[in-house]
């Protein structure tokens, strides 16, 4: 088979579908790698690195997309990439359709067939592709509060904490799985006074244990966040459904009565965003403002941080890419019925459930699909 690996066109995304460790593992198995000439720069990769494990460096992202089997990318395709979908293409890589209308549309109109990194999931509910870019967008979210909190980005002149005598800034957590955790495992190491929020109440005995109670547990309710967060410095949403459009937790309204120069970061941004007011910003402009308050909303965050992100990537998605090589996507899928859940588009059809239902459109179940 051939795997194409383009550059990421997405504003400020510097990551990369595979390393050198990936193309070794590919090739030895009879594949052919073709990566586009310096699509490894963003995360430090040489060309050289590729092809020294035996990729094919090509010029151009149109051949790379073009002769390849299998594409694997990082962030979704983008308006400028549109034209290079194709029927017979097999696409792999994130999607996040339920927040993407027009790429879901045009994936049904090109009928490829698109397998999402995001809502591939294991029996025990773990989603495997996910789960790093999770740890690593949750690992930043207090770091880039932290500095939105500062008078001259437009914030409240608060410090994360460590000053004897002074309160730590209040910090509130919506949602307890992997980006939540975290999340509050960096906050609380700044100092922070660091409260989760969650419907899942293992999730919320979890953060007791882990964090010996010094991060506040408390069970999600409407009432519950309203109260937790007009009284916090950082809101840092991270909320998910797999493959659903998150649900909108803070409301304009709250956001109204929130201390001036408070920030709210929204890491659900890619599945919609779990604030009212959150659309997506890039790095190059991450922030806007809300009622006196500084919304980051960057769909990309652990494109900020690419090299880590880039090896944390292929670490988690090399498996199952050699598995859609060596047996072809159909029957990969239908060996591993947690791969199976990445399938989101094919052959003209929707067949991830929660996409169809964010955009009104037809259903197919992916059994019938996959026979």
């Amino acid at each position: 088979m051939k795997i194409g690996v383009p550059t990421e066109v997405k504003s400020g995304e510097y990551r990369v579908g595979i390393t050198p460790v990936g193309v070794h593992e590919l090739v030895r198995a009879g594949h052919q790698v073709l990566i586009q000439r310096g699509a490894g720069e963003g995360s430090s990769i040489a060309d050289e690195a590729y092809a020294a494990e035996g990729a094919t460096i090509i010029d151009a992202a149109d051949d790379v997309w073009g002769e390849a089997d299998l594409v694997m990318k990082v962030k979704e395709p983008v308006a400028e990439e549109y034209h290079r979908l194709r029927e017979g293409l097999t696409l792999f890589t994130y999607l996040h359709l339920a927040a993407d209308e027009a790429l879901t549309r045009e994936l049904v109109k090109t009928k490829v067939t698109g397998i999402a990194y995001e809502t591939v999931q294991l029996p025990s509910g773990m989603l495997p592709l996910l789960y790093p870019m999770s740890e690593v967008a949750g690992c930043l979210a207090p770091q880039v509060g932290a500095h939105a909190l500062m008078k001259a980005q437009g914030g409240s002149g608060v410090l994360m904490g460590g000053v004897g005598g002074v309160a730590s800034a209040k910090v509130v957590v919506l949602g307890g799985g992997v980006t939540g955790q975290n999340a509050a495992n960096i906050a609380l190491g700044m100092g922070a006074d660091v409260t989760i929020l969650d419907t899942d109440l293992e999730k919320l005995r979890m953060t007791f244990w882990r964090y010996d109670n010094r991060v506040r547990q408390i069970a999600s309710s409407t009432l519950a966040v309203r109260e937790q967060v007009l009284g916090a410095d950082l809101v840092i949403g991270s909320v998910l459904i797999p493959g659903a459009r998150a649900p909108k937790l803070v409301t304009n309204e709250m956001v109204a009565n929130m201390k001036s120069g408070s920030v709210l970061v929204d890491i659900a941004v890619d599945q919609g965003g779990c604030f009212e007011d959150t659309h997506p910003t890039t790095h190059d402009d991450p922030t806007f403002q809300v009622h006196g308050s500084t919304f980051y909303c960057v769909a990309n965050m652990p494109g900020s941080v690419p090299n880590t992100s880039t090896w944390a990537l292929t670490n988690a998605t090399l498996a199952y890419a050699v598995r859609l090589a060596n047996r072809g996507w159909r029957d990969a899928l239908r060996d591993d019925p947690a791969l199976a859940r990445g399938l989101n588009t094919y052959d003209g059809q929707v067949v991830c459930e929660p996409v169809a239902e964010a955009h009104g459109m037809a259903y197919a179940d992916p059994a019938g699909v996959l026979g």
